[in-house]
């Protein structure tokens, strides 16, 4: 039975919002200090504003409950799930008040790109984009990239009310640590480790390249940022092909690889159990997987004209498949070539590669390895029964962070996600179509959206229908949250607002039905 939110949840619920903007209001110090540093006068006072806005905002939300206690997993989830649509919704204040955007929703659609990792975007004339406006994009991907709830309970923010609950709303499950705050802060402090080691590696690479030292340090951070967060967003409008440098797209390569693996199978890795990389189910899955679908991809590409020599078609193929199976989004490759020159055998593939994304509790999107294997798993032990004898008792065991049994609710929590998920790329797909566009194009869009992909084949554009930046929006937000945990909060607000039965009427028609 669904119990209804009360007044005091939303208060709650609210009071945790308002911490979450007034954090948001705090991290804008990052962009307003940046602009200071490098004369940006214009700037500066759009997040000087935009800070004392979401200030009070946040104030005003926090006002509606003074005493402290603990969030239940109701209120937990409900925080969650509106917590990414609020924050993106300050975060985007600064962004609209620029001339690269023609209305505060095309600001925010690509805040909610931001924020989930899709890396799209509709601005005009992003290579004139203010340093700190930048800074500010690459630290909202960061964030969204390690997750608003993890990011929180990392800094303390919801203070004694971190426990599992709230955890476990972000779609994470695994614990790199006994306790929930330490994971968290773990996966902030280990992600942050490696941004800054591919930053300075990245950053000297780019100098000796010729772009001049403080653009490369800032060029460093901000492709290591997308590159490990499967952001896939650059500063310059021609993403990867205005660096003309294979050193680099090898770095990309290898931190894209990183962000896709679980946080807590490279924390095993980190204390020396390099063994259990290789036992992971997931792991095993998705090296078959992704070995499987390059072959196709390389086949599929052996039938255009773009490349014209192996070692060109390795290194621009490899890149964008390896773009698009870790849902990152980086690419060679303009929005016309993918749909004019790329075969559409190719373009289907990164499709296919998007929708299932990378591993559970990483940066990547899409369904994820993980509930692939599970399926594929009772799968295979559907079939052994039926082979077996009617008294055999069947156990399919696998290895995630150790053995695991496979259980009946795993694997339809795995298949209610995949369902939802293919649900939503169908409707997006369906959406595109009727306005006209390409059905292969659609597709691969509406997937590219959901699984928070970020490869556009030229749809995603600040004139494209307003109805269909609202479906992409939603898209990328439930994308984000997996789908279960929105479920669980639009069944519950729906049965909050529905009116109740007066109580004799239901009596009486109890009384009747006997």
């Amino acid at each position: 039975m669904w119990q209804r939110y009360t007044l005091y949840d939303v208060r709650v619920i609210c009071h945790y919002l308002g911490v979450l903007i007034q954090y948001t209001g705090l991290a804008m110090i990052i962009p307003f200090v940046t602009a200071l540093v490098f004369s940006e006068w214009e700037p500066a006072s759009r997040y000087l504003v935009s800070i004392g806005l979401a200030l009070c905002l946040g104030s005003a939300l926090r006002m509606l409950r003074i005493e402290s206690g603990r969030l239940n997993r109701q209120q937990a989830i409900a925080v969650t799930v509106f917590a990414w649509i609020v924050v993106a919704s300050v975060a985007a204040v600064p962004l609209s008040l620029t001339n690269h955007y023609a209305s505060y929703g095309d600001a925010l659609f690509d805040s909610i790109a931001l924020f989930t990792t899709t890396g799209l975007s509709i601005m005009s004339d992003p290579d004139h984009l203010s340093i700190a406006d930048n800074m500010w994009r690459f630290a909202a991907a960061y964030a969204g990239g390690v997750g608003l709830i993890v990011v929180g309970m990392s800094f303390g923010l919801f203070g004694r009310v971190s426990d599992s609950s709230l955890y476990e709303s972000e779609g994470r499950s695994d614990h790199v640590l006994p306790n929930v705050v330490e994971t968290a802060r773990f996966i902030a402090l280990f992600s942050a480790s490696a941004i800054a080691v591919a930053s300075v590696v990245l950053a000297i690479a780019l100098a000796l390249h010729g772009i001049e030292p403080v653009r490369a340090a800032l060029q460093g951070i901000w492709l290591s940022i997308a590159g490990f967060m499967t952001v896939g967003m650059t500063a310059p409008s021609t993403n990867i092909v205005y660096y003309h440098s294979t050193f680099v797209e090898l770095v990309l390569m290898v931190l894209m690889v990183m962000g896709s693996i679980n946080f807590a199978v490279q924390a095993e890795i980190l204390h020396g159990r390099v063994g259990s990389l290789f036992r992971d189910t997931e792991i095993k899955a998705g090296i078959v997987w992704t070995a499987v679908m390059l072959v196709i991809f390389i086949f599929a590409l052996s039938a255009s004209n773009l490349f014209s020599s192996l070692p060109d078609m390795l290194r621009t193929g490899l890149f964008n498949f390896l773009a698009a199976v870790t849902t990152t989004g980086f690419t060679k490759l303009t929005s016309n070539q993918l749909t004019s020159i790329v075969p559409s055998g190719a373009l289907l593939v990164f499709a296919i590669a998007m929708a299932v994304g990378g591993s559970s509790g990483s940066t990547a999107g899409g369904v994820k390895l993980k509930r692939v294997a599970v399926i594929a798993l009772s799968a295979y032990e559907t079939l052994k029964s039926v082979a077996s004898p009617q008294s055999a008792r069947l156990v399919t065991n696998y290895h995630h962070i150790g053995r695991r049994r496979l259980g009946e609710d795993e694997v339809k929590s795995a298949m209610t996600v995949f369902i939802m998920f293919v649900l939503v790329y169908i409707v997006g797909a369906l959406v595109g179509v009727a306005y006209g566009y390409d059905a292969v194009s659609a597709v691969t869009e509406s997937i590219a959206m959901a699984s928070n992909g970020g490869i556009s084949t030229g749809i995603t554009t600040a004139d494209m229908p307003a109805l269909l930046k609202a479906v992409y929006a939603v898209e990328m937000w439930a994308g984000r949250l997996e789908y279960v945990t929105l479920l669980a909060v639009g069944i519950k607000i729906f049965v909050s607002v529905k009116p109740r039965m007066p109580e004799r009427l239901r009596q009486w028609r109890k009384d009747r039905s006997r």
